[in-house]
C-alpha cells in the first residue's frame, strides 16, 4: 500500500498532462493555413533595371525554385493558363562600406549588398492587380579579402535566394 499511493498519483499526473499536450496540438496543422486566392501562377521573367549582368536567368530561376518548394500554387508555362501572374523588376543594387580594414581606412574590408526589386502580382481572368510595385529588399555582407569582384559573384546567388524567399511570402501569405 505504501508504494501504490505515489505511483497511483504519479500515473494520473502523467496522463493528465498527455491529455493537455494532446488537446493543444488537435488543431495544429504544418504550414502557413492561408488560402490563396489562385491556384496556378506563371513567372514572368525577371526585368533587370539594376545594373548586374547575367541576372537574369539567375533570378527567375531561384523565383520559381522557391515557388516549387513551398507547394501552396502551382507553376504553369504560359501567362494564358495561369490564374495570377508574377513579374519583378530589379530596381537597385547598391554596395556600402561596412567594415575599413585598421591599416587603411581608405579600403574597405566587407560590403553591405542590398538589391531592391518591385513585385507586381496581376489576377489574370479580372486583370485588376493584387498588388503593384511592392518593394522586397536583400541584403547581404560581403568580404573583400578574395577581392571585390569574386566575392560580389559569390553572394549573388545568395542574394538571389533570399529574394526569392520574399517574394513568395509577399505573395502567398496574408496581406
Amino acid at each position: 500500500m505504501k508504494f501504490f499511493v505515489p505511483t497511483l498519483l504519479f500515473r494520473c499526473v502523467g496522463l493528465a498532462s498527455l491529455c493537455v499536450v494532446l488537446a493543444g496540438c488537435a488543431n495544429y496543422q504544418l504550414g502557413t493555413g492561408a488560402k490563396t486566392k489562385f491556384s496556378t501562377l506563371f513567372i514572368a521573367p525577371v526585368l533587370n533595371r539594376a545594373v548586374i549582368p547575367q541576372a537574369q536567368v539567375l533570378f527567375t530561376t531561384q523565383l520559381r525554385e522557391a515557388f516549387i518548394r513551398d507547394g501552396r500554387v502551382t507553376l504553369v508555362d504560359s501567362a494564358e493558363a495561369a490564374d495570377a501572374v508574377l513579374r519583378i523588376s530589379l530596381v537597385g543594387y547598391d554596395r556600402t562600406v561596412a567594415v575599413s580594414r585598421t591599416d587603411d581606412t581608405g579600403l574597405a574590408r566587407r560590403f553591405d549588398l542590398a538589391l531592391q526589386a518591385h513585385a507586381t502580382l496581376t489576377d489574370n481572368h479580372s486583370k485588376q492587380n493584387y498588388f503593384a510595385e511592392r518593394s522586397l529588399t536583400a541584403k547581404r555582407g560581403v568580404f573583400t579579402d578574395s577581392g571585390l569582384v569574386p566575392a560580389e559573384f559569390e553572394t549573388l546567388p545568395l542574394l538571389a535566394e533570399q529574394l526569392a524567399d520574399e517574394t513568395v511570402h509577399a505573395v502567398l501569405d496574408v496581406w
